[in-house]
């Protein structure tokens, strides 16, 4: 049997909205055949006040190796300079973006209605198959 595919991924998030991050994580710790490897901070590691140059090449760092980012898509996501700033910087690199719609989510940013086709409802079997589908690796 071959083996499983472990995916390279990126998790954008506030970290003043940690819940849904920490959730997120959950969901794919849980995911049945799933194995991946996450290249963003958590709020308990997050870097001490960086200069916004040094902040974006540690966010650079962390995106650059991934196969896909996952953007937590809630409306804070309108009112983060840094969440645009890994947004734009994955599709420089043509890196496939995840827009995933937090539960209860009814709405999301405009700006993320155009960074992939679709984004995905807050439910693990979606997240994952999406996560297949856009790196192009069957599991």
């Amino acid at each position: 049997m071959p083996a499983m595919h472990t995916y390279k991924i990126f998790i954008s998030h506030a970290w003043e909205y940690d819940e849904d991050y920490n959730t997120l994580i959950d969901f794919l710790d849980r995911a049945s055949n799933f194995k991946y490897s996450n290249y963003s901070v958590p709020k308990d590691k997050k870097f001490a006040s960086l200069p916004p140059l040094e902040m974006q090449e540690e966010l650079k760092q962390q995106i650059r190796p991934v196969e896909i980012v996952l953007v937590l898509a809630g409306m804070y996501v309108a009112h983060s300079d840094w969440i645009q700033f890994e947004i734009d910087f994955a599709h420089s690199l043509r890196k496939p973006i995840l827009p995933i719609k937090p539960k209860g989510s009814q709405r999301y940013p405009n700006h993320l209605e155009f960074a992939e086709s679709d984004a995905v409802g807050w439910q693990t079997d979606s997240i994952v198959q999406a996560i297949r589908t856009r790196t192009g690796h069957a599991g």
